[in-house]
């Protein structure tokens, strides 16, 4: 590393634009001239320099009888059924797989149909909500004069002479909001206007409605931080529900037999899961993917793409079973085939990004010396640092807890896509370790399903083997992060190094260069995002926004803002964390087998990843593996106490400073008392109370994991309602006393809308109708619109502080 001098020549200048060049990066930050109690205060992603922002991905229902439902319709009108109930009559396919469609549409007793669309007359709509559909029907909004698209087709038809709609659930939030905001004359302009900025929140790309933050809070004091954020995700939350619930009723969809509801789930649907198996990929994707009308002004190309998506990773899918052969984990010719149609799309998260302000303004300024390749030069070094802390987030602030059965064993299914993420190495570990884990073991030795359903399902009863549960199946069941070649190192600090890993893997079928590179924790890089930061991919199910939510946004910013005082310390470089797919693997199999609830992990007593090699000597009951001789035994547990430990000394300052103690007290607990305090132990322990389940291992997972969304469904969805009610009283008093005293704006706004009574005053009168669901359109369009005078304050607010 060569250390600029102050008498600096021609060459030593151009020096400082070298990434790794640590005195010119403090030289551009502005950080070598701060005295060093001042250094931390200086650094990115350290106080008052974050923003903060989240993307939602939510589960979709429609409640109806198979007559009235768009699914059912859809599939029993649809060509594929018809043909394939010929070709059953004339002996061309099965009859098995005929009446297992028939008996999906037909036997469906509680009347759910996962990812529906809805049906309803085009004259429910306002001209505007007519205007935004027209404009969205576009080949090209961008282009007023372009083609309707070709597909047009699939979304409006006549029935008894009438023009009818059929959407996705996801598109229908937009057109709620579009309705409610133009529904009469007199509605005030500051809430029209805000109301159309944010129908491009609601996005409509995948199978399950999404939806990003209005606005990015930043992280202050003053703010409670990361709470900030997760207030803004309540508020946003709570608006879906409202249009959700205004949709059913406005749009005349209880009157016909549909009820639409959203709501935070994070494994893909049990009974989608069940279809997927009986259908082909395209007809799966003709009935569960989303159009792309809203987010994107070429919505059939975005469309294209999202297909693209689908079929290369059930492609990879596929592929992923030659590898577990080639790693001995299939030792025979004997395998399940996975569907061609991989399901995983359809699992939902939530990322959190945060953006550092510093960054960002240097990197827009092109006079500052920080170039892109500085940007990624330390973003590649900090995404290296963090995947070895992500193990304190797996079960404890986010969870999706899901049942295996004995038959759920086969490696080429419950290993998901792992065979692409772990070297053969750790792949095996995982898998030994998994099975010696979960209820499996005849005269104490585990054994897998064999092949046979009829076989497995006796062998099963004889021996009692119950299977297992995981703290997070959403991390298993998707394509969470990709591991580099050898030639092709992801996270070495070079700029293009995403394009020729993608190209390596799209050369051997794994992956496609269209795609982005798929990463538990990943950059974003200003010029492509308009700011600098950091994406957390990894939060699954949070049993409460503000406390779980809240709180790991707070962690996931004091883990960014070490990373940074690593590397512009100099104490961590690339070199300590070598770029190989071994080293990678090697951190990364933590990751999976906390979500696994593995106990023990190993690692090479001569790794060259040398922070790895400081953490495990910090860390208690490790020993020398007899199984795997040149590897350390090392506990899940132990290790995850001891990143505690290293973040209370090494990033003291930052917690400090951050006010971080509390949260410091809150980690510690949940990982030491996971039962009680993670999100893993306290979604389960919900969902066995109500059901009054005492034991989960005497429920199949056939029966167990509906347990499980009906939980989320109903019980946690009216949670999460009440959670964001009550935050909304306490906002609406301060928004009382705002408009009262500071802004006659919002008190004309407000008067518009409630004629002279508060905000809370409106909200304790409907409390107990929003929480049971049973208030008017009309109550629901006041609350709407409240909600988005309120959501403008938040956005002034935050636009004025930065």
């Amino acid at each position: 590393m060569v250390l600029i001098k102050e008498n600096d020549n021609d060459d030593c200048k151009s020096n400082i634009l070298k990434p790794n060049n640590l005195m010119g990066l403090l030289n551009i930050l502005g950080i070598h001239k701060v005295s060093a109690d001042k250094f931390i205060e200086a650094i990115p992603f350290s106080l008052n320099d974050v923003t903060a922002g989240a993307e939602n991905e939510f589960q979709a229902v429609v409640y109806g009888n198979k007559d009235d439902v768009d699914l059912p319709i859809i599939i029993k009108e649809s060509n594929y059924y018809k043909n394939i109930h010929r070709m059953a009559k004339s002996g061309e396919t099965s009859k098995k797989t005929v009446l297992e469609i028939d008996n999906y549409i037909d036997k469906n007793t509680d009347n759910i149909w996962e990812n529906s669309w809805v049906r309803f007359p085009v004259s429910v709509l306002t001209p505007y909500s007519k205007h935004v559909f027209s404009k969205d029907l576009l080949s090209d909004k961008a282009n007023p004069n372009s083609q309707i698209r070709e597909d047009v087709g699939k979304f409006l038809f006549l029935k008894n002479g009438e023009e009818f709609l059929r959407i996705p659930i996801s598109y229908l939030l937009k057109l709620s909001l579009t309705n409610v905001i133009s529904s009469k004359e007199d509605i005030h302009p500051l809430i029209k206007v805000t109301g159309e900025k944010l129908t491009k929140h609601f996005l409509n790309d995948n199978t399950s409605p999404e939806t990003y933050s209005f606005f990015p809070p930043d992280l202050r004091l003053g703010t409670k931080m990361g709470t900030a954020l997760a207030q803004e995700s309540l508020k946003r939350f709570l608006l879906i529900q409202l249009l959700t619930d205004y949709a059913n009723k406005s749009f005349n969809l209880l009157s016909s037999g549909q009820k639409a509801m959203v709501y935070f789930s994070s494994h893909p649907p049990v009974r989608q899961k069940y279809l997927n198996e009986l259908i082909s990929d395209s007809f799966y994707r003709e009935l569960f993917m989303s159009p792309c009308l809203s987010g994107w002004d070429k919505g059939i190309d975005k469309y294209n793409y999202m297909i693209l998506c689908h079929q290369v990773l059930s492609r990879s899918q596929l592929n992923a079973v030659k590898k577990l052969k080639d790693a001995g984990i299939i030792t025979s010719n004997l395998a399940v085939i996975p569907n061609i149609s991989n399901i995983s799309l359809s699992n939902n998260g939530t990322h959190i990004s945060l953006g550092s302000k510093k960054l960002t303004e240097l990197l827009k300024n092109q006079n500052s010396g920080l170039t892109p390749q500085h940007e990624k030069y330390m973003g590649d070094l900090t995404i290296k640092i963090m995947e070895h802390f992500i193990p304190l987030f797996i079960g404890t602030y986010s969870a999706s807890p899901y049942r295996f059965d004995f038959s759920d064993f086969h490696p080429e299914k419950a290993l998901g896509f792992m065979p692409h993420e772990l070297n053969y190495t750790h792949l095996r570990m995982i898998w030994r370790r998994w099975k010696k884990k979960a209820k499996l073991k005849i005269l104490g030795r585990p054994v897998t399903p064999f092949g046979p359903v009829w076989f497995d399902k006796l062998l099963s009863k004889v021996f009692s083997l119950k299977g297992d549960i995981v703290n997070d199946f959403r991390l298993i069941d998707y394509f969470v992060s990709i591991m580099s070649t050898e030639q092709s190192p992801a996270l070495n600090g070079e700029i293009g190094n995403d394009i020729s890993i993608k190209k390596d893997l799209s050369d051997l079928g794994i992956f496609d260069t269209k795609m982005p590179l798929y990463l538990f924790y990943r950059q974003r890089i200003c010029a492509q995002m308009g700011f600098s930061g950091f994406e957390g991919r990894y939060y699954s199910m949070f049993e409460n926004l503000l406390d779980d939510m809240g709180t790991s946004v707070n962690l996931q910013t004091l883990l960014t803002a070490l990373a940074m005082k690593y590397i512009l310390k100099g104490t961590i470089t690339h070199s300590h964390i070598p770029d190989s797919p071994e080293i990678e693997s090697e951190r990364r199999q933590i990751i999976f087998g906390t979500s696994i609830g593995i106990p023990t992990f190993y690692v090479n007593k001569n790794t060259k990843n040398e922070f790895m090699l400081r953490i495990l000597k910090e860390t208690k009951k490790t020993r020398y593996s007899v199984r795997y001789p040149g590897y350390i035994r090392v506990y899940n547990i132990e290790y995850r106490k001891t990143l505690v430990n290293i973040i209370k000394k090494d990033a003291a300052d930052i917690i400090e400073l951050m006010g971080f103690e509390n949260m410091m007290l809150d980690l510690q607990n949940r990982i030491e008392y996971p039962n009680s305090f993670s999100a893993s132990g306290k979604i389960l322990k919900n969902i066995l109370d109500e059901s009054g389940i005492t034991d989960p291992f005497k429920v199949s997972s056939s029966n167990f994991n509906p347990i499980i969304e009906n939980y989320y469904r109903n019980t946690l969805r009216k949670k999460h309602i009440k959670e964001a009610v009550e935050f909304m009283e306490k906002d609406f008093q301060k928004f009382d006393l705002w408009t009262e005293y500071r802004d006659s704006n919002y008190r004309d706004a407000l008067y518009n809308i409630l004629k002279g009574k508060s905000s809370l005053e409106f909200l304790r009168e409907i409390k107990n109708e929003i929480l049971e669901e049973t208030a008017s359109e009309e109550t629901l369009s006041k609350f709407i619109h409240l909600l988005i005078l309120t959501i403008h304050k938040d956005i002034k607010f935050y636009n004025q502080r930065n």
